[in-house]
């Protein structure tokens, strides 16, 4: 393409402005954590806080977990399957309840869900930061989508 001395490219319309970049739905989402290794615990904490999302807490144990799960504002989960001794199906059972998206984070794959959750997003151990947005951003669309 040649440009012309002189000329000027076609004049701006008036009143347009760019399209604004969609907004990130995971941006002040808030998330119940629950995982009973200390360390991934307070990982998934700052990794989360620090791309937006309000960690509504991290629980170590599944009655934790159902008390944190009852807070007026949970919009998401993120959920280890095996809790100490304990399996998490009675926390996935309140969540889904209440109509709140979770996903699983587990070292067992899908085949370590609960019976009744195998449906539900699932992300294996070791994971990275990216899968873990990607599959909560996915969860948290989907219902979004279903309500309207």
């Amino acid at each position: 393409m040649t440009i012309l001395e002189g000329t000027e490219g076609p004049e701006p319309l008036s009143g347009a402005t760019a399209p604004e970049p969609p907004v990130d739905p995971l941006l002040g989402a808030a998330v119940l954590i629950v995982e009973d290794n200390a360390f991934i615990g307070a990982a998934l904490e700052e990794m989360l806080a620090e791309q937006g999302l309000e960690v509504v807490g991290v629980a170590k144990s599944v009655k934790q977990a159902l008390r944190l799960a009852a807070a007026p504002r949970v919009d998401l989960g993120l959920l280890d399957v095996n809790v100490g001794d304990q399996r998490i199906d009675p926390v996935a059972e309140a969540l889904q309840a209440r109509g709140v998206p979770f996903i699983f984070a587990t070292g067992y794959g899908r085949a370590g869900l609960p019976e009744a959750f195998r449906d539900r997003p699932v992300v294996e151990k070791p994971f990275y930061t990216e899968e873990i947005l990607r599959t909560l951003r996915h969860a948290l669309r989907k219902v979004q989508a279903e309500r309207e």
